[in-house]
C-alpha cells in the first residue's frame, strides 16, 4: 500500500486517471484510510473541476501553448527548470 509521501506525490497522476492498475489501486487503498490523503485529494479534485468549469469558455492568450510546450520540453531535457 501507498505512503502519504508516495500518495500525494502521484495525486495529480491519480487524479489524471494516468496510473498503472496496480498503483491507482494501492493510491486507492491509502485514501481509503488516511484522512489527511483523502482530504487533500478532495481539495484538488475540487480544485481541477473549478478550473475547468471556469476556463471552458475562456479563449487562450496567443502562444500560450508554444510557451508551455517549450516548458515542457525543457523540463524533459532534465534542466529541471520551467520556463
Amino acid at each position: 500500500m501507498a505512503d502519504c509521501n508516495e500518495t500525494l506525490r502521484e495525486l495529480h497522476t491519480f487524479l489524471d486517471d494516468e496510473l498503472s492498475e496496480a498503483a491507482r489501486h494501492s493510491i486507492e487503498g491509502h485514501l481509503g484510510g488516511c484522512l489527511d490523503c483523502l482530504q487533500a485529494y478532495d481539495f484538488h479534485a475540487e480544485l481541477k473541476l473549478v478550473i475547468r468549469e471556469k476556463c471552458r469558455n475562456d479563449e487562450l492568450p496567443a502562444g500560450l501553448v508554444a510557451r508551455i510546450e517549450r516548458c515542457l520540453d525543457d523540463d524533459l531535457d532534465g534542466d529541471g527548470r520551467i520556463g
